[in-house]
């Protein structure tokens, strides 16, 4: 295979869809075609799998659109949603986009000084929310919208839409989105941001329609949901790859099932058994670790990490040249002592996992590809609604983001960084057309990120262009590497690279607290709070360790010098990480200023 970098990687379109092709034209022609086919499950009070037909999505879909238009939604209007991830979450957005009216998306997790900001730029007529909390939390805004709560104990918010729908006729309801188009704004998407205030994503029925019947019909990425594909699905669809998935589901055979809580996410992998699910890095590194930390240190411990290093070993030599008669016998050995019980705690039948969000470890992904399972990779932002690249199901290479989805373009300009374009783009910033200028030039969106394409056409995400620091010496580091290569141990929580015009590079890490406790009895320490472990020596010739293995990836003027151990776990409290677990750096190097100057004191 060639070697030479290439300056820009297309996919063909598949599917362009009409001008008037919106959510409610994909469902109507997905129950027109198979009204009875299996959409959805969600569980019910005993936790038992519920399923959900096309014909009855579509059924509570129409109720509920209904009450809304009662309630005096009009075309165009915006409605704020705020719920887990949950049946009824989808339903009401596809009832808002039947309504004729825009969704407006709000993380479970938003404080009510966020959600006030969203209520105030997108001027919402309506926010229906799941519970009390979350309600209590928007009556604090000085003017705050029309409000109904899912779960209200007086008076449950579809409970009270579907009876006030009850006058409104079906012909009412079809002229309510009759008028709608494709490129018109279905859905506005607050970035969770890692700088300043969350700035509105405006996104077209285009970008959620078609892009995703593309993903389908493509003849390999297609697979993933056809047949019998099952999707796990625990990210909060207030996140655009979620919402993403909500709509490849519908555009497919694929039955999504709904995990309201990650707290479940282990029973519900066995009771569900998906074929394929959406994961960010931190999800498939937890679970590794927490397999890792239950096996209780001694023998039993050294015979998983054995058994996972066989499987790395198998993924890694997969299509090169094959694998020798020691490592298959050995593959065997290990697939009889722990990895079959692997496979069975993650329901028995995961095939794939979609991953993105951030960069996943090489050595992560290799175990799960060991075990049989594809770890596709990928890349987008919420200005790209969701995927733009994506490891295809036949030829997965790890480091890499894949290729474009069909219709897209990646380009790699002068300076490195990644533009795109393609069906998916964003219609612009929400009522802020100057910083809309600011990162699209010439139908070019600017992602921020750094990268290169292969002779294939895989993209490989090198860093963040604004993120480089730049040390007293003139050295530019990136901080990304460093921060990957630390960040999946178990004991780390997060890592954040500093040194931007200091003498040298430092870190600040926090403890994960909830591996913490296992962490310490499987070394044979005593029970200690996050401060006390970092003052310990044995935990800190630990840390320092997994320093020094980061520092070989990089010079040694790019090396980790001096690092410290924070008081506590960075937060989305404190703003400290946004709300799909990026770290929002500026914010913690303010909260941790006199920790970054005594890392520098001496020098």
């Amino acid at each position: 295979m060639s070697q030479s970098p290439r300056a820009e990687s297309t996919t063909p379109l598949m599917i362009r869809t009409a001008d008037d092709y919106t959510f409610t034209a994909l469902l109507r022609d997905r129950v027109t075609a198979e009204p009875d086919r299996i959409f959805a499950e969600y569980k019910d009070a005993s936790g038992a799998w519920v399923k959900v037909s096309r014909a009855r999505f579509q059924e509570d879909v129409a109720r509920i659109a209904k009450g809304l238009i009662a309630h005096g939604i009009a075309p165009g209007q915006t409605v704020g949603l705020q719920a887990n991830t949950r049946y009824e979450w989808v339903v009401v957005d596809f009832a808002i986009q039947a309504a004729g009216a825009i969704t407006v998306p709000v993380y479970p997790s938003s404080s009510a000084h966020q959600v006030a900001w969203i209520r105030e730029d997108a001027e919402l007529a309506m926010l229906i929310v799941e519970d009390d909390r979350m309600a209590d939390a928007a009556r604090e805004m000085d003017a705050p919208p029309r409000l109904l709560v899912i779960d209200g104990a007086e008076e449950p918010a579809l409970d009270v839409l579907a009876e006030a729908g009850a006058i409104v006729d079906d012909a009412t309801l079809a002229a309510a989105s009759s008028d709608v188009r494709a490129d018109d704004v279905a859905t506005i998407v607050y970035t969770s941001g890692t700088t300043g205030r969350p700035k509105g994503v405006a996104l077209s029925h285009r970008a959620f329609v078609e892009h995703p019947l593309n993903g389908a019909a493509h003849p390999d990425l297609g697979t993933l949901a056809q047949n019998d594909a099952r999707i796990l699905l625990f990210l909060p669809l207030a996140h655009v790859l979620a919402r993403h998935v909500e709509m490849l589901a519908l555009a497919c055979e694929a039955v999504i099932g709904f995990a309201p809580s990650h707290k479940t996410l282990a029973s519900d992998l066995q009771t569900f058994r998906p074929t394929w699910l959406m994961a960010v890095p931190r999800v498939l590194e937890t679970f590794y670790n927490v397999v890792d930390e239950r096996t209780g240190g001694g023998i039993k411990q050294r015979l998983f990490r054995w058994s996972a290093f066989v499987a790395r070993k198998v993924d890694e030599k997969r299509g090169r040249g094959g694998h020798g008669i020691v490592l298959r016998a050995q593959m065997a050995l290990a697939n009889v002592l722990v990895l079959n019980k692997v496979r069975d705690a993650l329901g028995g039948n995961l095939r794939h996992i979609v991953c993105g969000g951030a960069r996943l470890v090489p050595r992560v992904a290799h175990f799960y590809g060991g075990l049989g399972i594809a770890c596709m990779e990928g890349y987008g932002t919420t200005e790209l609604a969701g995927p733009m690249t994506i490891n295809p199901p036949s030829d997965v290479r790890v480091g890499t983001v894949g290729f474009p989805y069909p219709g897209g373009t990646v380009r790699i300009a002068e300076d490195g960084e990644v533009l795109a374009q393609g069906p998916n783009m964003f219609v612009g910033y929400w009522k802020n057309p100057e910083a809309t200028a600011e990162v699209v030039t010439d139908g070019w969106y600017h992602t921020g990120d750094l990268g290169s394409i292969d002779a294939d056409g895989y993209l490989t995400i090198t860093g963040r262009k604004k993120e480089i620091l730049v040390t007293a010496g003139g050295k530019n580091v990136q901080p990304a590497s460093l921060e990957d290569a630390i960040r999946p141990y178990a004991l780390i929580q997060e890592v954040v690279v500093v040194g931007d015009g200091k003498p040298f590079i430092g870190a600040l890490l926090s403890l994960d607290e909830a591996m913490l406790p296992g962490w310490l009895k499987s070394k044979g320490l005593p029970s200690m709070t996050a401060s006390e472990a970092a003052a310990d020596a044995t935990v800190r010739e630990h840390i320092q360790h997994i320093i020094d293995q980061a520092n070989r990836l990089v010079s040694r003027a790019e090396a980790i010098r001096e690092w410290r151990v924070l008081p506590r776990e960075l937060s989305e409290k404190y703003e400290e990480m946004s709300a799909s677990l990026k770290v929002r750096r500026r914010q913690v190097e303010a909260h941790f200023k006199d920790v970054i100057d005594g890392i520098y004191a001496k020098a």
